[in-house]
């Protein structure tokens, strides 16, 4: 089975969120709830589990301290590794084909739906 079939939508988004540069905890966090314009809102322990179940996957791990000029209370730095990145590519296929299959269908309310 493919990993990002099994992924959470906030397992996704910390994927996203480590996409283009490493960063703490607490930046992913604020990355996640501003890129899923709020639904998404990581609560530290959620945050972690989360985490650890990309962690274990191979998607994400840590990286080296703090960049010089950084805050050093920041913490553990985290990074998407090559994996990580074919899993965000995988998944971005898996919703592309999704959305142009919706786009196909001919929804519209009938009458008596809510």
């Amino acid at each position: 089975m493919d990993i990002s079939t099994t992924l959470k939508p906030a397992a996704i988004h910390i994927l996203l969120a480590l996409a283009e540069h490493d960063s703490h905890g607490y930046a992913v966090m604020q990355t996640v709830r501003q890129q899923s314009g709020g639904h998404i809102s990581l609560k530290t322990g959620s945050f972690y589990r989360h985490l650890s179940t990309v962690m274990d996957a191979g998607l994400v791990t840590e990286a080296p301290g703090p960049k010089s000029g950084d805050d050093p209370r920041r913490g553990t730095y985290y990074r998407l590794t090559a994996r990580g990145r074919q899993v965000l590519v995988a998944e971005r296929f898996r919703l592309n084909d999704l959305v142009a299959h919706m786009n196909r269908l001919k929804l519209t309310t009938r009458k008596g739906d809510a």
